[in-house]
């Protein structure tokens, strides 16, 4: 088993420790309707008293329309330095592989996300006819499941068609539901067969971009709700977590001790300085 994590019922307790945060954001900041004022509240007191605070999201869509979401759900702007997300990723690599002509491109995901190739030099298309298939989510993750794309991702594969995947997330919390993001599709493609190319958290591709900018901190914190996404991609990186236990993995959290965390842990082949059930100073 792995170690267990210290229990915490306030980051103030740890936050001393750090001079940069690479913080989550669905699950810890809001729950995708509503903002968490709490856990808001508690990234203006580190950026007051302790250094930079960058968001990190598998969101398939870029930082301004985060932004725009954060004004509707009630995010605060002043809680955090910067966003960086894996529709930036995504985006940067389409351009460079659209820059010996026009590419042929199947969006899978829904209309919402279309900002994330917006101006590029792709035309979209459909399976028949694509090049390349960039995945965004479920068409609607309100009611499917990727039990209802077999026949879709089956005739993918048979193109030999390279999926980008924009959120590697494979489940999501919004108004307390838990729904199906682009990596649950790309999983059961990938055991049909399909190639899949993956942007955002666990994958260091993503974590380069957020030292950039965190150039001046020495003393770096991940937090997160995902074992698979956050936790395990701050180990891999050798930055030290702190795992938040009532996001998408509250069903999983039976009780609230240390040595439940580190069976968790332990059944994920993670491991965290810290837990608490959610951010607050």
């Amino acid at each position: 088993m792995n170690a267990a994590p210290q229990l915490l019922t306030g980051f103030r307790d740890i936050a001393p420790d750090y001079d940069g945060l690479i913080c989550d954001i669905w699950g810890v900041l809001h729950n995708g309707a509503t903002a968490f004022t709490a856990a808001c509240d508690a990234l203006k007191h580190f950026r007051a008293e302790h250094g930079r605070v960058v968001l990190l999201t598998n969101a398939p869509r870029p930082a301004k329309d985060l932004e725009e979401q954060f004004r509707r759900f009630g995010v605060p702007p002043d809680c955090f330095d910067a966003i960086v997300t894996s529709g930036a990723a995504a985006r940067d690599d389409l351009s460079r592989r659209a820059v010996n002509g026009r590419l042929a491109m199947l969006h899978l995901g829904p209309e919402r996300d279309r900002n994330i190739f917006a101006g590029l030099d792709l035309d979209v298309s459909d399976i028949a006819h694509a090049q390349i298939v960039l995945c965004t989510g479920l068409y609607n993750d309100d009611t499917e499941t990727p039990d209802d794309y077999r026949a879709m991702l089956k005739d993918m594969q048979a193109r030999g068609l390279v999926m980008l995947c924009a959120n590697p997330d494979l489940v999501v919390q919004r108004g307390g539901k838990l729904v199906f993001c682009a990596g649950a599709l790309a999983q059961a493609y990938e055991k049909i067969g399909g190639s899949v190319v993956y942007y955002g958290k666990p994958h260091r591709p993503i974590y380069d971009a957020v030292l950039s900018e965190l150039s001046d901190a020495r003393r770096l914190l991940a937090i997160g709700d995902g074992l698979n996404t956050d936790i395990k991609g701050a180990n891999a990186m050798g930055i030290d977590a702190l795992f938040i236990a009532d996001g998408i993995h509250g069903e999983d959290v039976a009780e609230f001790t240390a040595r439940h965390m580190a069976e968790l842990f332990s059944e994920a082949g993670v491991h965290a300085r810290a837990a608490m059930r959610a951010l607050v100073w």
